[in-house]
């Protein structure tokens, strides 16, 4: 292709990624060394007949001519990624110190906010990006072997999860894991406890929501599997059934090798996918038991006082995260291209 027609092609898609991609990534990480101005304070002196008394008062002239000369705000640099809110060096040297023990000194970091969205984030990428494309596989596998009859139904039903709106999805799962709906209720019945609550419990609303990420996800999978598996070669399979190779021996020797790129590629997205858990935090009102990096930012941008700095903060951190995460697949891919 020549250079002018590819330039032509290429063009829109990297208009579009400068615009929208690479432009705000720019403006979060100036907005990440910024704090606000603080308010210019002045006292005055207020007489009446009985006396004088001094106040402290907001001089609003002043302080919007502050932010007028300086719409950025006051330069921190890394202050904000340092401070007890994000990777709080400070707090995890103190408790280091006190520390009476590696045990000990996890807790204290898990007090700190976020590590512990982190630590959630990482446990629920860990878990459910290998468990949903496992999910996926196994169906595909399934669906692909019954007859073609069948297979409309078996699609439709399996494709569920996608179709249906995430937010309402969670939310009939979140009525079901009620104390009155069917699954708290079987819940009770297996532990013979009345009292128990998924709701009320941390490591029962991890897992919940690990379930729930399980279960909403796989469809993709098992579409790119699916699809995977109707370009595999036939003459392979029947070479290797005539060898007297068993189903799991097929799958295992022929057609998990000629899917691996798929396998990879899904990693590649689920862990993206998964590293912004958001939605079932929100859905399953589970912010008290679990918080993710995404929903660090979500709580910073809400309510009366909006921390857009930390905000912006938490957002490169989680870029950066993203980026650790896959940058071996990036740096293989890199290496690849290098030498073709």
């Amino acid at each position: 292709m020549k250079h002018a027609t590819f330039l032509r092609f290429f063009l829109p898609t990297a208009t579009a990624m400068v615009l929208f991609i690479a432009l705000p990534i720019v403006s979060v990480l100036i907005q990440s060394v910024h704090v606000p101005h603080d308010r210019v304070v002045v006292e005055v002196e207020n007489c009446t007949p009985f006396g004088c008394t001094k106040s402290t008062v907001i001089d609003q002239a002043a302080t919007q001519k502050l932010r007028d000369e300086k719409p950025l705000g006051r330069f921190v640099g890394l202050a904000i990624y340092t401070d007890r809110s994000h990777l709080a060096f400070a707090e995890i040297g103190e408790a280091w110190s006190r520390a009476g023990g590696i045990g000990d000194f996890l807790g204290r970091v898990m007090n700190l906010p976020f590590y512990r969205a982190l630590a959630f984030t990482l446990t629920y990428m860990v878990l459910v990006t290998p468990l949903s494309i496992l999910l996926g596989f196994v169906v595909a596998v399934a669906v692909n072997a019954i007859p073609r009859l069948f297979r409309g139904p078996v699609i439709f039903f399996s494709l569920l999860p996608m179709i249906v709106t995430p937010l309402v999805g969670a939310l009939i799962l979140f009525w079901m894991v009620d104390s009155r709906g069917i699954i708290g209720a079987a819940v009770q019945w297996l532990a013979n406890d009345a009292n128990l609550s998924l709701k009320a419990s941390t490591p029962l609303t991890w897992i919940m929501l690990i379930v729930y990420g399980t279960w909403s996800t796989a469809p993709f999978a098992f579409v790119v599997y699916y699809a995977g598996l109707q370009t595999v070669p036939q003459d392979s399979l029947e070479s290797a059934m005539l060898d007297g190779a068993t189903r799991w021996q097929r799958i295992r020797y022929i057609v998990l090798p000629h899917l691996a790129p798929l396998t990879v590629f899904m990693f590649l997205i689920k862990i993206m996918d998964n590293f912004r858990v958001f939605e079932p935090i929100v859905s399953f009102n589970a912010a008290a038991h679990a918080q993710s990096l995404s929903y660090f930012i979500y709580s910073d941008l809400g309510g009366e006082t909006r921390l857009l700095s930390s905000a912006a903060a938490t957002s490169v951190l989680t870029i950066s995260g993203v980026l650790v995460l896959l940058s071996p697949a990036l740096v293989r891919t890199w290496r690849q291209f290098g030498k073709a």
